[in-house]
């Protein structure tokens, strides 16, 4: 049985440097039941850096069940917070976008929390585009709103976006499996972090509907440096949202309740 070298196993994971080497240990010890697989061979894969969730094959975001193929992104608990307030903001039937909806963990989150709503997760990689649609999730494939429908413009009740944010000089000093492992293209916000960020921004306007709400990953004093851009778009910030360590995590911002001219 996999459990028989839990001790082992959980050695060499902290040696390896892991944070939690007994939980990852009996992760592990699970899969390797599932896939008929020795232990030692998937502690192997995990102390050489590749994430646990690839070698898995799920993690739990939410209290849901994710499917996590190798080579696409892994949601972050830091970013549940951004889930559930998204799917608070939503109307049971209303309209939500996913923006770089990666696995669709969030996409999976707001359809579970409201499943009569309408819900797209947008992608530019094919792989992680793959992942969601195995997560349940609708996804058009193209760059942040390119491809989804016209129909839906000015329509939208909530846009969740978590979009590359790091800066690029700040890649070297991830986590040695996210650095090395994950795809770049899923971290690498260019210079200040907000390349990407700030797109979705000046684009978000004319997908939201009166009132719509945007709702941003972001870190580091981020917020601060896209209050000209949100200002701009025409959206007002609504809150910051922090972690449990006080760090700020996300952003939420609202379009205004009547336009002129409208849509």
């Amino acid at each position: 049985m996999a459990n028989d070298g839990l001790p082992e196993a959980t050695r060499r994971l902290a040696a390896a440097g892991c944070v939690a080497p007994r939980e990852e240990a009996q992760e592990l010890a699970v899969a390797a039941e599932a896939m008929r697989q020795v232990l030692s061979t998937l502690v192997t894969r995990r102390t050489t850096g590749e994430p646990l969730a690839w070698i898995t094959g799920t993690v739990q975001f939410c209290g849901c069940s994710v499917t996590i193929s190798p080579g696409v992104f892994v949601p972050r608990w830091h970013s549940e917070q951004l889930a559930v307030r998204a799917a608070e903001l939503l109307p049971p039937r209303g309209r939500a976008i996913d923006l770089g909806t990666g696995s669709g963990a969030v996409a999976r989150v707001l359809l579970d929390r409201n499943p009569a709503a309408s819900v797209i997760g947008t992608e530019r990689d094919p792989v992680a585009a793959a992942c969601a649609r195995r997560n349940g999730v609708t996804v058009v494939e193209g760059d942040l709103f390119g491809a989804v429908p016209v129909s839906w413009m000015g329509r939208v009740d909530v846009v969740a976006a978590i979009l590359p944010y790091v800066p690029t000089a700040e890649i070297a000093y991830l986590a040695r499996d996210v650095r090395d492992y994950e795809p770049r293209s899923a971290l690498d916000g260019g210079q200040d972090g907000l390349e990407f960020v700030r797109r979705a921004v000046a684009q978000a306007s004319d997908w939201l509907g009166h009132g719509g709400h945007l709702l941003l990953e972001i870190g580091g004093d981020q917020a601060k440096s896209l209050a000209p851009d949100l200002e701009r778009a025409g959206l007002t910030v609504v809150q910051v949202l922090f972690d449990e360590d006080g760090d700020p995590r996300g952003l939420e911002a609202v379009a205004p309740s009547a336009r002129k001219g409208g849509h």
